[in-house]
């Protein structure tokens, strides 16, 4: 039986703790982007970082609007596509899914704070 009603089914033991291990080692980009996330700091929403959705572990996850945001270093054609699936299969399950560049934020913090909390209070507002 899973602890966290928002899971989606499929998280182990193991994915729970390569997801403990994975909050040691943000990368730059996630460990900013924290910085603001954490302690509901941004628009009084709680988030969770390296987070287990099913057999995944999201960068981070907004439990009260199912939002789980990913930040993404340089990919290839393979990532890419690994990526869009892994998207999709979020979504098929009621997740939305935003997408940053480590680029974005590092260089653009406020800009994706503001496509952050519209995209919250937009799923607040439409469950």
């Amino acid at each position: 039986m899973q602890k966290d009603s928002q899971r989606i089914r499929g998280t182990t033991k193991l994915i729970e703790q390569s997801a403990r291990q994975l909050r040691q080692q943000l990368t730059p980009a996630e460990a900013h982007l924290w910085r603001a996330l954490s302690r509901r700091q941004l628009a009084g929403l709680k988030f969770r970082s390296q987070h287990p959705v099913g057999r995944f572990i999201v960068d981070f996850y907004c439990p009260s609007c199912k939002l789980v945001i990913e930040v993404d270093g340089d990919v290839h054609t393979q990532q890419q596509a690994y990526d869009q699936a892994r998207t999709e299969q979020l979504q098929a399950f009621g997740y939305q899914v935003l997408r940053f560049t480590n680029k974005a934020v590092l260089n653009s913090l406020p800009t994706v704070l503001e496509e952050i909390i519209k995209v919250a209070e937009a799923k607040s507002n439409h469950p």
